[in-house]
C-alpha cells in the first residue's frame, strides 16, 4: 500500500500550480487543466496529511480567488444573482485566478459550501481580517441565493434543479463556521428542512446519485438512517465492474451505457472504514487497485463495456480520493 501512497500524493503535487490552485486533469484537450473550486477542495483534502503545507496553499489560493472577485460577491449579495453568470464561477485560470468566461454549469453552490466547511475544519487556513470578511460574505451570498431552494448546476455542473448533494454541502459549511463568523440560523434550519423533505433522493428527476455519497462522507451531515439508505441505493443501483455510474442513464461518455466513475470505490471504501465495516473497505480497495492504470493513475472513468479509460487521467479527485481510502 505505501507505494501507492507515494505514488498518488506525487500526481497530486505535479498537479498543484505555484498558485496553490490543482488542475482537475493534465489534459488541455478537455480544459481540464484548468481549476475547479471543488476539484481543488478535494485535491487538497487528501495532502493534509501527506503534504499539509501543499494543501494549505491550496485553500489559501481559493481565498485568493474569492477576494479577487469580492467586487462579484458583493454584487450577489446586493441582488440575489438572476443569471448564470453573476454566481460566482466553478472554474479558474489556474495561474491568473481568472475566471473562465463560458457557460459551464456556474451555478455551483455545493463548491462554495464545501469551502466554508474546509475553512471550519482548518481555520488555521485564515490569515488576516480579509480572509474573515470574505468568509462572511460567502455566508451572505448562501444566504442571498437562498441556496437551500435554489435550482443549481449541483456536483455534475448539468441540469438545474434543487440537489440534495448541494444543499447538503451548503449546510455543512455553514455549521463549520458558526465559530469563526455570524451565520444567521436561519440559513441552517432551511436548508437541513429541504434535505429531510428531499432525502435519500437527490432531486426531483434523480432518486440515486453518486453526489449524495457527500453528504456522508466528507460532510457528515445526514442521520444514521438517511446514511444507510443513500448508501444502500448507491450499491444496488449504481456499482459497476470498473467504478459507479453517477446516475442511471446518464448521457456522459455514454457510447454503451453509463460510463464508470472511478473515484465511486474509494469513496466507499472510506465510508465504509468510517462505519467500521473493515471487510467492505478492503473490498473496495481492492476494486480501486484493480482499475489503476500501469503508472498508478485512476483515470475519470471507464468507458462503458471496455477497457478503457478516457483521456482525463489522472483525474486529481480521484487520485485523492483513493489516497485518502488508503489512509
Amino acid at each position: 500500500m505505501k507505494k501507492h501512497i507515494t505514488a498518488s500524493v506525487n500526481i497530486l503535487k505535479k498537479l498543484q500550480h505555484p498558485s496553490g490552485l490543482f488542475s482537475a486533469a493534465p489534459s488541455n484537450n478537455t480544459g481540464y487543466h484548468r481549476a475547479w473550486i471543488r476539484d481543488t477542495i478535494y485535491e487538497a483534502l487528501a495532502l493534509e496529511k501527506h503534504a499539509p503545507k501543499a494543501a494549505i496553499k491550496a485553500y489559501r489560493a481559493l481565498l485568493g480567488i474569492f477576494l479577487k472577485h469580492e467586487y462579484k460577491i458583493d454584487w450577489a449579495i446586493k441582488e440575489k444573482p438572476n443569471a448564470a453568470f453573476k454566481y460566482i464561477h466553478a472554474r479558474y485560470h489556474p495561474t491568473s485566478l481568472e475566471e473562465i468566461h463560458e457557460e459551464w454549469g456556474n451555478k455551483q453552490n455545493d463548491a462554495i459550501g464545501a469551502f466554508l466547511f474546509h475553512v471550519g475544519k482548518l481555520p488555521e487556513i485564515l490569515r488576516d481580517i480579509n480572509d474573515f470578511r470574505i468568509i462572511q460574505k460567502l455566508v451572505f451570498y448562501l444566504g442571498r441565493v437562498e441556496y437551500w431552494h435554489d435550482t443549481d448546476n449541483g456536483i455534475w455542473e448539468e441540469y438545474e434543479e434543487i440537489h440534495a448533494s448541494s444543499v447538503g454541502a451548503c449546510v455543512a459549511g455553514l455549521k463549520a463556521v458558526q465559530n469563526l463568523v455570524y451565520v444567521p440560523e436561519e440559513y441552517i434550519t432551511k436548508g437541513q428542512e429541504t434535505l429531510n423533505w428531499l432525502l435519500p433522493r437527490e432531486s426531483v428527476t434523480k432518486d440515486v446519485d453518486l453526489a449524495l455519497l457527500s453528504l456522508i462522507y466528507p460532510y457528515n451531515i445526514v442521520s444514521e438512517k438517511q446514511a444507510e439508505q443513500i448508501l444502500h441505493n448507491v450499491e444496488t443501483k449504481l456499482v459497476r465492474e470498473k467504478g459507479v455510474i453517477r446516475y442511471e442513464n446518464d448521457a456522459y461518455y455514454n457510447d454503451n451505457g453509463e460510463a464508470q466513475w472511478t473515484f465511486g470505490f474509494p469513496w466507499l471504501a472510506i465510508i465504509h472504514k468510517q462505519q467500521g465495516n473493515s471487510v467492505k473497505h478492503q473490498e473496495y480497495l481492492q476494486k480501486t487497485i484493480s482499475i489503476l492504470t500501469k503508472e498508478s493513475e485512476l483515470p475519470e472513468l471507464y468507458l462503458s463495456e471496455s477497457q478503457l479509460p478516457n483521456e482525463n487521467t489522472p483525474l486529481g479527485w480521484s487520485q485523492g480520493m483513493f489516497l485518502l481510502a488508503l489512509e
